[in-house]
């Protein structure tokens, strides 16, 4: 198996894994670790945005000639930050225990941004610490983004308005940090590129 179909394995596995623990958390009766939750939504958000990012790169990639190779291990990336939410809701991590939420900011959003990274890297001969800051810079745009979809669905008239600022500040933080982790891994790697092409 080469590494482009071992990738291609793994993002596709991440996918449906996503998908079936949507469909259990949304059709499957008496579960309360999914209440209140906005599974429904999530059924139909979640596969759709995390196909957004293949079906842009396809639009810029068909332009080329000849096509760029798919970048799998990037979609891998950025599809396991959904699985890992959803894994989290399923096994009830998100209400039992203390630190899963913040953690999840922070890996989710290394998860996330190193992706588009690589997308990035891929597609474009950016030098190393603009490519880094890029990186950055757009991790910060989605975890911001990302706050405003969850007080707009879950905070806005729910319980948690009371310490929603608060949370909403130290998750836009996390968000970030691991943004700037896969900033600093994207530099660091196109260095690396860089000097093996010399």
């Amino acid at each position: 198996m080469t590494r482009t179909s071992a990738a291609r394995a793994i993002a596709l596995t991440i996918f449906g894994l996503t998908v079936v623990q949507l469909a259990v958390a949304t059709f499957v009766p008496g579960l309360d670790q999914f209440e209140g939750k906005a599974f429904g939504a999530r059924l139909i958000g979640y596969p759709a945005i995390m196909l957004i990012v293949p079906a842009v790169y396809w639009v810029w990639a068909r332009r080329k000639s000849p096509m760029p190779e798919t970048p799998w291990a990037a979609y891998a990336f950025v599809w396991a930050s959904f699985l890992i939410d959803v894994t989290g809701n399923t096994l009830d991590l998100y209400d039992t225990v203390v630190w899963w939420d913040d953690a999840n900011h922070f890996v989710n959003w290394f998860l996330l941004s190193a992706g588009v990274g690589l997308i990035i890297s891929q597609s474009s001969q950016l030098p190393p610490w603009t490519l880094g800051w890029l990186t950055v810079g757009i991790g910060a745009i989605l975890a911001i983004t990302w706050e405003l979809g969850e007080w707009y669905t879950f905070i806005r008239h729910g319980t948690e308005l009371d310490t929603a600022y608060e949370d909403t500040l130290l998750d836009e933080l996390l968000g970030t940090l691991g943004a700037a982790l896969a900033g600093m891994w994207m530099t660091v790697r196109r260095r690396d590129e860089i000097r093996r092409a010399a």
